[in-house]
């Protein structure tokens, strides 16, 4: 008898054997045989993660990025290791290059079954007033407007794999701000309200649209910052787990997000930022 069987019989509630079945099905195993996944912003840090998870895990994955030397390096390392990976050069922020992408996606698999908005920037680490506006349109368009149209160019041959599906990766600054991050804070939260929308648009369609929120990964990114003497001790001081996260770790959670353990999720924003938006 269930734990919620023993609560009811103990209140004299009278139940029936056959309410809960014995054979309750098991939880589908983490493995993406035969997937076709694209991840954009693939050449470094998360992205190379993501991707390398990824294919181990069985999945075709398609790598899109803006260093063609890092991309080869990476394909070469996963078909090292038996997987399948095929790599673009190119930006989010140009049309033609998206336009390649999806080409290439249709002519080879004909369909997609997850896209993973992983391309992202932040150059910019100074005071509101002295952001110039046309950096402010920098991040918008790599961060905010390039996964949106990737999200567009990719809904044909998502639909055609009629359980598609849509990461878009965020940040603990897409909720929370930060001083001297406006343009990254001000793309990334519009970046969650692109999921949100994109969910609820095209749940009728047959795909799913979440977004995850790391914290601070140890990567290239977070370089800087991590090596300061006093903005470390300022980003630890506001992490409840006082570390930052690895890499693996925020994957771990991007591949629950994009596999079939969550086909009834969308529409959401997963925090992995170490209970930094508790507080």
């Amino acid at each position: 008898m269930g734990a919620g069987a023993v609560a009811l019989a103990r209140t004299g509630v009278r139940m029936r054997a056959t309410t809960l079945s014995d054979q309750l099905p098991s939880a589908p195993e983490l493995r993406f045989d035969g997937a076709v996944i694209w991840i954009t912003g693939a050449s470094r840090g998360l992205g190379r993660g993501l991707a390398l998870a990824l294919a181990g895990a069985g999945a075709e994955v398609v790598l899109t990025g803006r260093s063609g030397e890092a991309l080869r390096e990476l394909v070469a390392a996963i078909t090292r290791q038996g997987g399948r990976a095929t790599a673009m050069v190119g930006s989010v922020n140009d049309p033609a290059d998206i336009a390649a992408a999806t080409a290439s996606i249709e002519r080879t698999h004909g369909r997609l079954d997850a896209l993973i908005n992983n391309a992202g920037i932040s150059p910019y680490f100074t005071r509101a007033e002295r952001l110039k506006e046309v950096e402010l349109s920098e991040v918008l368009n790599t961060n905010l407007v390039g996964a949106f149209a990737c999200c567009k160019a990719a809904l044909p041959l998502l639909e055609k794999a009629r359980a598609g599906n849509i990461l878009n990766i965020s940040s603990v600054h897409g909720s929370r701000s930060h001083h001297r991050l406006l343009a990254y804070s001000a793309s990334k939260g519009g970046l969650e309200m692109v999921t949100r929308s994109l969910a609820d648009e095209w749940a009728d369609r047959g795909v799913r649209v979440n977004s995850l929120a790391p914290g601070y990964i140890e990567t290239e990114m977070t370089e800087g910052l991590r090596r300061h003497d006093g903005w470390r001790e300022e980003l630890l001081g506001r992490i409840p787990l006082a570390r930052f996260a690895r890499v693996e770790e925020v994957v771990a959670c991007a591949m629950f997000l994009v596999s079939e353990l969550s086909t009834y999720v969308t529409g959401a924003t997963l925090a992995v930022d170490g209970g930094w938006s508790v507080r």
